[in-house]
């Protein structure tokens, strides 16, 4: 139902006031009306109570009442009542600025591939290489397309006739070190989980072995090929059985020509863990934190000492943590609506954990028994040899600090 209004009764500020307060809860309103219809509203209304001449208490009375019938926000009703003040207000036709300037398909093949050569740069970049193509370089071709607006750009490359057919991204460079896949044990020892723990200057090489959960850390001063082969040689032959595969995330550290060769003349499988697949790297990552973190803890380590911390894990810290130090080992539950559960029931060192496996003597390396291994083993208790690897600890700490202070470094843990 259509309602027409008349509001020439109307005559004054006060007349609108009460005009308001009587309307409060009722709908009447314009927003459906045309545009013409309401321009010639809001200039029939803004001469005929002299808006320009009223004060400021008294036009927010008449902003209000416009704003009631016609629906328009209060920024757009300050811009036509500016513009009625300076005469009628009327709607005003668009006029395309250059209705002849049209970009053609050559245009936009141009555009396309100077795209391709310099990898999409942003719009401004690639209006001012256009230009410079016509007007420093005088290619005559360009001449059109040299012309474009920095904001038309990108509505040129949404066009069909420009082709979406590469990316502008950087490009993955595949490299062919590693066999992206989760790691591999086939219920035997050997295959072992590797990750790199940041300490200041030093960096710890941690690897554990996925059956037996035997870990062997190793220290370097730096992540490169000289401190690295030496570094992955020494931990490999730490491992009492043969090592068969190599797992590591994709950092540089291990995925690298360097590391790959080794592992190929030592007949090791490489394989990195796949993307966004955190537990395929998991075990060691827990390892970090429980051991490395735990017992070495966060201070700063002098890239100078990198050797005495690898005599100290060599001879007290990894013989600690495989025949003295229990791990927990998980068993497989399934609960009665079928799914699987992981508890942790058995806890053994490592050493006992080699030792329960069926016919674990021949996975050991060629030469060792396990009559050898039980005098490593056995030769202290679990507290005894603490003890010693405690206090072993406690000289290299005070190494440390020492070194610290005579370079003039505070203090850091």
């Amino acid at each position: 139902m259509n309602i027409n209004m008349n509001d020439s009764r109307l005559t004054d500020v006060s007349q609108l006031r009460e005009f308001l307060k009587a309307s409060q809860g009722m709908e009447v309103s314009m927003e459906d009306a045309s545009i013409e219809d309401k321009y010639s509203f809001i200039d029939e209304t803004v001469d005929r109570l002299h808006y320009h001449a009223l004060k400021r208490k008294d036009k927010k009375i008449i902003i209000n009442y416009l704003r009631k019938i016609t629906g328009y926000k209060h920024t757009q009703l300050f811009r036509l009542i500016k513009r009625a003040g300076k005469g009628k207000l009327a709607k005003i036709a668009y006029h395309r600025a250059n209705p002849h300037h049209i970009y053609t398909s050559r245009d936009i093949k141009l555009l396309e591939k100077t795209d391709e050569f310099h990898v999409r740069l942003s719009d401004m970049a690639t209006k001012e290489i256009l230009r410079r193509e016509y007007e420093l370089f005088n290619h005559q071709e360009f001449k059109t397309i040299s012309g474009v607006s920095h904001s038309h750009i990108d509505n040129l490359r949404e066009s069909p006739i420009y082709r979406n057919s590469w990316v502008n991204h950087t490009k993955a460079r595949l490299v062919p070190i590693g066999i992206t896949m989760p790691p591999e044990n086939f219920g035997r020892p050997g295959s072992i989980r590797v990750d790199a723990v940041s300490q200041k200057d030093v960096y710890h090489i941690n690897s554990v072995d996925e059956i037996t959960q035997w870990e062997i850390v190793v220290c370097v001063p730096q992540i490169s090929e000289a401190c690295m082969i030496p570094a992955i040689e020494t931990l490999i032959n730490q491992y009492p059985f043969v090592i068969f595969n190599f797992h590591s995330d994709r950092g540089g550290e291990n995925i690298n020509y360097q590391i790959a060769d080794l592992l190929q003349r030592l007949l090791i499988k490489q394989t990195k863990s796949r993307s966004n697949h955190c537990n395929d790297n998991a075990l060691v990552e827990t390892k970090n934190g429980s051991v490395i973190r735990k017992n070495m803890g966060w201070m700063h380590i002098n890239q100078g000492l990198a050797d005495r911390v690898n005599n100290y894990y060599k001879n007290f810290f990894n013989p600690y943590l495989n025949y003295h130090r229990p791990c927990g080992y998980p068993t497989v539950v399934t609960d009665d609506k079928g799914k699987k559960h992981k508890v942790y029931k058995t806890y053994q060192v490592p050493y006992e954990a080699l030792k329960g496996i069926t016919g674990a003597s021949n996975f050991l390396k060629p030469g060792l028994t396990f009559e050898k291994l039980d005098i490593i083993a056995y030769q202290q208790s679990d507290n005894e040899f603490a003890a010693i690897m405690r206090e072993e600890e406690r000289k290299l700490f005070d190494l440390i600090m020492k070194t610290d202070h005579k370079a003039g470094l505070p203090r850091r843990f």
